[in-house]
């Protein structure tokens, strides 16, 4: 058996970088087209603007994974927009006062883009999978999916349209504010975290996620709006390990400069990292902002809107052939005795189903 059906994670997920025009710009660059993406002014302290083909693309359409708020509150119509999806990649449009979120003229942009790509629709009650209704996108090669759902209060499940089952889910209503809601394989069904705050993990909660974990088919929703706002259009995307291409697990800080590594089985492309015993940020690094080992800061947060920084000598890992290693103390990824959860997906998969290794950086 192949150590992976993906030899070219570029084809799944992929960054890329631009610098904004100030009017509109057609961003290429992509071997695929892409169903989620996700924008983020390095150059200035912005929100990030997540948009996806199922909601669309527009300049009410955005979602920020540093605010609760709904669909669109951003004001994408004043501060710049993704106007549309493209075959390789997205047009941003300059909104009627400043572009800064999207397109500002010479400001450093990243994009992380997802490809999904297959449409599906479930009738829970015809097809007795779930008891919700749901309607997404699906790539089960990438183990990738986008699904969306209208929130009943009561403890249901629902389609993802993966075949096995999700180690990360995350979910927004995106007709309200409210919170980002999260269940990862690393804490587990009984506790919540969101993407949007600092905070450590909420626990020992069933009104999240039922204290049930997701299957091959379904996930299960608890009565909480974060999961499930009783009648509000909510938004699911769903992650499952994929071996050679992506990785969600946790890791326990050891406080050195001779840190903590973390094995994903591939050279990696984009690796999130947040506390979840304690509050904490949730940092971001990936392969093409910072092409060469070592990382010396160069992060960004998915929870906050500041510019990319780079606390050198604070912040430091490298991206190896099979995972990360951490550099330094830094206590917001590497803390003494602190619990952490990660995300991470793939540049090349630690051996191609070749039997071609990857090489170091």
């Amino acid at each position: 058996m192949a150590y992976t059906d993906i030899d070219k994670p570029s084809d799944y997920f992929n960054t890329v970088l631009y610098t904004g025009n100030g009017s509109t710009l057609n961003v290429g660059g992509l071997d695929f087209t892409q169903n989620f993406t996700w924008i983020k002014n390095r150059s200035d302290g912005t929100s990030h603007f997540l948009y996806d083909t199922i909601r669309g693309a527009g300049n009410d359409k955005d979602l920020r994974s540093n605010s609760n708020g709904a669909e669109g509150s951003g004001d994408g119509a004043t501060h710049g927009f993704m106007s549309a999806f493209r075959s390789d990649g997205f047009t941003v449009t300059q909104g009627s006062g400043t572009a800064s979120i999207t397109n500002a003229s010479g400001n450093s942009y990243a994009s992380w883009n997802w490809k999904a790509g297959t449409s599906f629709t479930n009738d829970a009650s015809a097809t007795g999978i779930g008891t919700i209704d749901s309607t997404g996108s699906v790539n089960t090669t990438a183990g990738f999916s986008i699904c969306t759902y209208t929130g009943t209060g009561s403890v249901g499940t629902i389609k993802h349209g993966l075949n096995s089952a999700p180690s990360c889910i995350i979910t927004k209503s995106f007709s309200a504010a409210e919170d980002w809601g999260m269940y990862h394989v690393g804490i587990g069904n009984t506790s919540n975290i969101s993407l949007n705050l600092t905070s450590a993990q909420y626990s020992a909660n069933s009104a999240f996620w039922n204290n049930t974990n997701p299957t091959s088919s379904v996930f299960t929703v608890g009565t909480h709006p974060t999961i499930n706002y009783n009648t509000q259009t909510m938004l699911a995307y769903c992650f499952a390990d994929v071996k050679g291409f992506s990785k969600f697990g946790s890791y326990v800080g050891n406080g050195s400069t001779d840190g903590t590594f973390i094995y994903t089985g591939f050279k990696p492309a984009f690796f999130v990292v947040k506390p979840y015993s304690t509050s904490g940020n949730w940092y971001c690094w990936d392969s093409k902002r910072s092409p060469i080992n070592e990382i010396d800061g160069q992060y960004l947060e998915l929870d906050a809107s500041g510019a990319e920084a780079s606390t050198s000598g604070v912040v430091d890992l490298d991206f190896l052939s099979t995972g990360v290693k951490l550099r330094n103390t830094g206590g917001g990824f590497n803390g003494s005795g602190v619990s952490f959860i990660y995300m991470a997906f793939a540049e090349n998969p630690f051996v191609t189903s070749t039997g071609v290794p990857a090489c170091a950086r």
